[in-house]
């Protein structure tokens, strides 16, 4: 119902030959009831949207990963998350275009870790399934199984990671050395000493210690509320605290404009390997770390607590619903009580006994 203007393409780039050529093709278009103007911007609509999807990997990781930042507990963990991408999937799949990324693909990518670091490879795998999600869901995949997918996918592809993965054990103390440890530890001075002491009193993990804040501290209740995003599982987790660890952190000096508890020499927090240090210069068969299990073979030798109160004193997530329901006032009172008794047990040096054979007279 109303005539259009298109052009043919410019001379000389476009011959006479040429243009006759194609305004046949144009009439023929509209002979047929086809709008060619309507037309040649659907092509390149078309075009438009299919250059679009070919997002590559590399491109959608990062994306995904910025959807994601709220997620992570703090800045370490969301730089984990993109740089084992980087490490491991980008230099195999990075350019590949997201849409084309098959079950080949990821056993290509996971195959060379998958038996020498089951763990990192497991969370890889996890990671890029999460990236092959975001991407079907904004629409640079089509919809269909994940390729990344475990169960009923992967499995079939690759080793059971429980099969594989082997636990790792901290060396540890002997709880029956802690008293004679304690007496050394506690003549050594030092920051690193002082939060190597609080560790062990606390059974806490020693970068919840180095991190620990005054404002974290309620010495009226007796109480260390370490945040969530400084637990491994993710959820706050409170403290009691015994006599000793109380008198610690009041014979500790305040430096100012730092509101760490156990502050370095230079300023700011201390560093991963300054407890770590302590127990190498003490030339014991242990790390920080290890004195966890310490505690724990010491309530499960020495004492008649039940199993969930030293779990929860470690900060361990039960995997039962029914028990993880009736504590959920996480035991504070039993806590206290175990903490107090850890506490006496550290201050305590073991005596051995001489055995002396009676003869009959």
């Amino acid at each position: 119902d109303r005539r259009r203007e298109i052009g043919l393409g410019g001379y000389p780039t476009v011959s006479l030959e040429q243009a006759r050529q194609r305004a046949r093709e144009v009439r023929e278009q509209v002979w047929q009831g086809v709008d060619p103007v309507a037309a040649k911007r659907a092509r390149e609509s078309a075009l438009k949207a299919e250059q679009a999807k070919a997002l590559t990997f590399d491109e959608a990781a990062e994306q995904c990963h910025q959807t994601k930042l709220s997620e992570f507990r703090n800045k370490k963990h969301g730089k984990d998350w993109i740089s084992s991408l980087d490490r491991y999937a980008s230099p195999v799949i990075g350019n590949l275009p997201v849409a084309e990324i098959d079950l080949a693909h990821i056993v290509k990518v996971l195959k060379p870790v998958w038996l020498s670091r089951t763990e990192t490879a497991t969370r890889v795998r996890q990671r890029i399934e999460s990236v092959l999600a975001w991407a079907t869901v904004s629409g640079y995949r089509k919809g269909g199984d994940n390729p990344a997918r475990w169960k009923g996918n992967l499995e079939h592809a690759l080793p059971k990671p429980s099969k594989l993965r082997k636990v790792r054990h901290y060396p540890a103390l002997p709880w029956q050395e802690m008293g004679k440890f304690m007496v050394e530890l506690r003549g050594r001075e030092g920051v690193g000493a002082r939060a190597l002491e609080f560790a062990i009193l606390t059974a806490t993990r020693s970068g919840e210690v180095r991190l620990a804040t005054w404002n974290e501290i309620d010495l009226q209740a007796k109480l260390w509320t370490v945040p969530a995003e400084r637990m491994k599982a993710g959820k706050p987790h409170r403290v009691p605290l015994s006599k000793p660890a109380l008198e610690l952190l009041k014979e500790l000096p305040r430096m100012e404009g730092s509101s760490y508890i156990f502050t370095a020499v230079r300023g700011g927090s201390l560093s991963d390997m300054t407890l770590s240090a302590v127990t190498r210069r003490m030339k014991i068969d242990a790390v920080p770390h290890g004195f966890r299990s310490t505690f724990k073979d010491w309530c499960r030798s020495s004492t008649a607590y039940p199993d969930e109160v030293s779990e929860l004193a470690l900060a361990h997530v039960s995997s039962d619903a029914t028990r993880a329901a009736y504590a959920r006032d996480e035991l504070l009172p039993h806590r206290a009580r175990l903490m107090r008794d850890w506490a006496k047990f550290c201050g305590a040096v073991s005596q051995t006994a001489e055995v002396l054979p009676m003869r009959r007279s």
